[in-house]
């Protein structure tokens, strides 16, 4: 039965993909768009496969090669001067990562191991192919959450995570408020209403010790 499902699989999209591809040709030649509907049709049988051996591990790993074939081809086709395939590629590498990874993925030696690499992967785009400005603020910003969160959660320091975050939040806007516009200073607005938080965390956990 699960054979003739893949069987079946196989062979819808096949055919599918040789139907788009005659209609592309005799209705607009001058434009390859088959490309699209057929990238997502060939994961069809792909996924099928995986499914009914149980492999979702290897299932992770094939479609994270089909999406980076499909992510050259775009990036070559219609973009060729903007690698933004290394962008979008380092993303998705992440999914058979965390797959691999097993429950080592929920751990907090890999939040930290996962945020440096991350960090320093789009640190080392963003010098070295849009230096004008340090984008990598933003997403470094998201991604010290990661560990952070994790770590506290477990500790359950609710107070000190507060604190935490309100620095992290604003060093970023400190940041940002410098780069952009460092002859007017407007961070001090968002730290003011940030610092709220951490105040009051403490005078609940104090309040509550008190009762």
């Amino acid at each position: 039965m699960r054979n003739h499902r893949v069987a079946f699989a196989v062979s819808g999209s096949l055919m599918s993909i040789f139907f788009l591809i005659l209609v592309n040709l005799l209705t607009s030649p001058g434009i390859i768009w088959f490309i699209h509907p057929a990238f997502a049709l060939i994961q069809w049988p792909v996924a099928i496969y995986f499914a009914n051996n149980g492999r979702f591990k290897a299932y992770s790993m094939v479609s994270t090669a089909l999406i980076l074939l499909y992510f050259a081809y775009e990036n070559i086709a219609h973009s060729p001067n903007v690698p933004w395939i290394l962008y979008a590629g380092f993303a998705v590498i992440w999914w058979p990562i965390f797959m691999y990874a097993g429950r080592f993925a929920r751990t907090l030696a890999m939040a930290l191991a996962g945020s440096f690499c991350i960090i320093l992967y789009y640190g080392m785009l963003n010098i070295l192919l849009s230096s004008q400005f340090p984008w990598i603020i933003f997403p470094a910003y998201a991604l010290l959450w990661w560990p952070m969160s994790i770590y506290f959660s477990r500790s359950r320091e609710w107070f000190t995570f507060a604190l935490c975050a309100s620095l992290l939040t604003s060093a970023m806007f400190i940041a940002v408020n410098a780069v952009t516009s460092p002859n007017a200073i407007w961070a001090i607005y968002p730290i003011f209403a940030i610092i709220w938080w951490p105040l009051s965390m403490y005078y609940y956990v104090n309040r509550k010790r008190a009762v």
